[in-house]
C-alpha cells in the first residue's frame, strides 16, 4: 500500500524535556556513527507526544541522528505502526480484520466504529476525539475479536461491548484492557481445561493487567513519566555485549581494530600452523587453480607460455 504524509502539516515538532532526555539516553545504547540505530523507538516516541507522525517530526529526529531525511522518511512510510495523519485526540481505535476476528465478528466491530467515529477509516469523528482502521493480524487470535487501542489490546470484543468503550472512553473514563469478557488469559472460552488446579491460586489480574494498573499505564500515550529512566548501559565498569564501556559512547569491533591501526593479522603473526601471515600468502590463480582436473604434467598456462 502508497503511504503518503498528511497534505497538512503543522510548522515545526520538538521534544518535550523529558521525551528529549529519554531520546538522547536511546541514542547511546549504539557506538559512535551507527546512531541511526535509534530511528524506530526516536520516531515513536515522537508519535506518542503528538498522536501522530508529522513531517517536521521526521525531520527533527532525523537531523538528531545525523541522517538524510529521505533514509528517516523511508522509515516511516514502511512500517504501519507510524500513523502519518491525525488521529483522534482519546483514541484512535485499531480493528483486527484477519482470519480469526473476521470470523468471530471483526466486520460488526467496524459497523460501531463507522456509525460512532466516521465513515471512513483514517478520518477523525466530529469532535476529533476518535478514528479508526482496520489493520492486519495483532497475534491475539484467541481472544478474538479484538482492537488495538494506543499500545493496549481489548479482547473478546461485541458490537454492544465496544460501543460502551467508545461511549466511556468520550466521557474520560479508562476502560481495562484485556479481555472484556472475563476471561483471565487465552484460555478456553468455556473455562481453562489444563492446569485447572492452579485457578485458585491466580491473582484477579493478569500480568500484562496487572503491570499496566500498577503503573498506571494504560490508554495513554507515553510521555515519560510511566517508569525511571534508567540507563545502566552509561555506567561506569558496566559489561555490555560489545565491551566494557566507560563514559565515553561505545564503539563497534571495526572502529576498535582500526584504532589500534595494524594489520589484521599483525605482520609476522602466524594466520595458522603453516607460519605464513596474510601479507605473505602466495597468490592462486583464480581462474585456473590447481587440482585433481588438471592432467600431470599440463602446467599452467603461464608455463606454457
Amino acid at each position: 500500500m502508497l503511504r503518503r504524509l498528511h497534505n497538512e502539516q503543522p510548522e515545526s515538532f520538538e521534544f518535550t524535556a523529558a521525551n528529549l532526555e529519554w531520546a538522547q539516553a536511546q541514542v547511546t545504547k549504539y557506538p559512535v556513527g551507527r546512531q541511526a540505530s535509534a530511528i524506530i523507538p526516536l520516531l515513536f516516541r515522537a508519535q506518542e507526544q503528538e498522536g501522530w507522525l508529522s513531517k517536521p517530526a521526521i525531520e527533527y529526529v532525523a537531523d538528531m541522528l545525523e541522517m538524510p531525511y529521505i533514509r528517516a522518511l523511508e522509515v516511516a512510510t514502511f512500517y504501519f505502526m507510524f500513523h502519518l495523519a491525525p488521529v483522534g485526540s482519546v483514541a484512535h481505535i485499531q480493528i483486527c480484520g484477519t482470519t480469526s476476528c473476521m470470523i468471530c465478528g471483526a466486520e460488526d466491530l467496524m459497523k460501531v466504529c463507522k456509525d460512532k467515529i466516521a465513515p471512513y477509516p483514517h478520518e477523525v469523528s466530529a469532535d476529533g476525539k476518535f478514528s479508526w482502521e482496520e489493520v492486519e493480524c495483532l497475534g491475539a487470535c484467541a481472544n478474538a475479536p479484538m482492537a488495538q487501542i494506543g499500545k493496549d489490546y481489548y479482547e473478546d470484543l461485541t458490537q454492544e461491548g465496544l460501543g460502551k468503550l467508545i461511549d466511556e472512553m468520550a466521557g474520560g473514563a479508562r476502560p481495562v484492557p484485556g479481555s472484556q469478557s472475563g476471561r483471565f488469559a487465552s484460555e478456553a472460552a468455556n473455562g481453562a481445561t489444563a492446569l485447572t488446579e492452579i485457578d485458585c491460586d491466580r491473582s484477579e489480574r493478569n500480568a500484562a493487567q496487572g503491570l499496566a494498573l500498577s503503573q498506571d499505564d494504560y490508554l495513554k500515550s507515553i510521555d515519560g513519566t510511566e517508569v525511571p529512566l534508567r540507563t545502566p548501559w552509561q555506567s561506569t565498569g558496566q559489561r555490555r555485549p560489545i565491551g566494557v564501556m566507560g563514559t565515553e559512547r561505545p564503539k563497534s569491533a571495526v572502529q576498535q581494530a582500526a584504532e589500534k591501526n595494524e594489520p589484521r593479522p599483525a605482520a609476522g603473526k602466524s594466520v595458522d600452523k603453516t607460519g605464513v601471515t596474510e601479507q605473505e600468502a602466495e597468490a592462486v590463480e583464480k581462474g585456473n587453480p590447481e587440482g585433481k582436473s588438471v592432467p600431470a604434467g599440463a602446467g599452467s598456462d603461464a608455463d606454457k607460455s
